[in-house]
């Protein structure tokens, strides 16, 4: 059988190897560095290529409803938590740093994968991640300007610009090549084009995870409280959220934003937050992606059976 095919019919599977590998493979990390930019890349293009050309930007009636979540996510969560840490003196504390960080942060470029990994259609998922990437500088600047000791603001919106340019070269390249040598591609080519979106994100995870390594063998019991918090932090983002949009949205809607509420690419970041800053959050980076990679398995059911009529429109 085609190892893609495989790979796209067992994803969550595949991704808990990755980051198995990540775990107790530490030494691999090294050689895998260098590959994290253009695995972003090739996730994109590859998500991309596996979409209608129609369904990629979607209805523009529906980019208002989009930003406004957008805007929900990045901008007034975060500012809740802000006021929160101001309001009981823990705002240099490292829990509610991680906190401010993910709720701040833009949806992760794998999240239309996950959704097909969860029986749930790509393209809502996708303008979500479009749409907050698009408005990070935007939303990352109140922020900032809040809590000065973040870091440079300006390096925050040069990342967000470069990520940013980098979705609309992958969506260009992958119209193109949709309009010109894959007008109809047939379901085994759509197969193996998600087979090899999960072995992407599969091996990406690899280079993510040494830290977690590094802590667990100085501090088990650091490593795992950052691993519990982490998982907290991303499984009762995604639970309260799909509570509150079960019953209002179609459910590969709902999974959508679901998914987005609790998976946030917090990398962006550390291009901006001093060493003073992250050093005592690193271990947090890590541990995050642990859910982020076990969201397809655990999840799946959970909002397969959660939604009214079962439907994934």
């Amino acid at each position: 059988m085609n190892p893609l095919h495989l790979a796209a019919r067992h994803g969550p599977y595949v991704l808990i190897g990755g980051l198995a590998a990540g775990l107790l493979l530490p030494s691999l990390a090294e050689p895998m560095r260098d590959l994290l930019a253009p695995l972003v890349v090739l996730l994109l293009f590859v998500t991309m290529l596996r979409m209608d050309p129609k369904a990629i930007v979607g209805s523009l009636s529906d980019l208002p409803k989009v930003a406004l979540t957008v805007v929900g996510f990045q901008l007034v969560t975060p500012m809740i938590v802000i006021a929160f840490g101001y309001a009981c003196g823990w705002t240099g504390t490292p829990v509610l740093l991680c906190l401010l960080i993910m709720t701040a942060a833009p949806s992760i470029s794998g999240s239309p994968n996950m959704c097909m990994m969860m029986g749930h259609a790509p393209e809502h998922a996708m303008r979500l991640m479009v749409v907050s990437t698009a408005l990070l500088p935007l939303t990352a600047l109140p922020i900032f300007l809040f809590m000065p000791a973040l870091g440079d603001i300006q390096a925050v919106l040069e990342a967000g610009l470069r990520l940013s340019l980098t979705i609309l070269g992958a969506t260009g390249a992958a119209i193109f090549v949709r309009k010109t040598v894959l007008r109809a591609p047939s379901q085994s080519t759509l197969l193996s084009l998600e087979g090899l979106g999960t072995l992407t994100l599969a091996i990406f995870v690899i280079g993510l995870m040494p830290s977690v390594s590094a802590t667990a063998l100085e501090d088990p019991a650091l490593a795992a409280f950052w691993i519990a918090f982490a998982c907290l932090a991303n499984f009762g983002a995604q639970i309260v959220m799909f509570q509150l949009t079960r019953s209002r949205l179609p459910a590969a809607r709902a999974a959508a934003v679901s998914l987005i509420a609790g998976n946030r690419n917090i990398a962006i970041f550390f291009v901006a937050l001093p060493p003073e800053v992250t050093a005592p959050i690193m271990a947090f980076i890590g541990a995050y992606q642990i859910p982020m990679y076990l969201t397809p398995m655990i999840m799946r059911r959970f909002y397969g059976r959660g939604t009214p009529d079962g439907r994934s429109t």
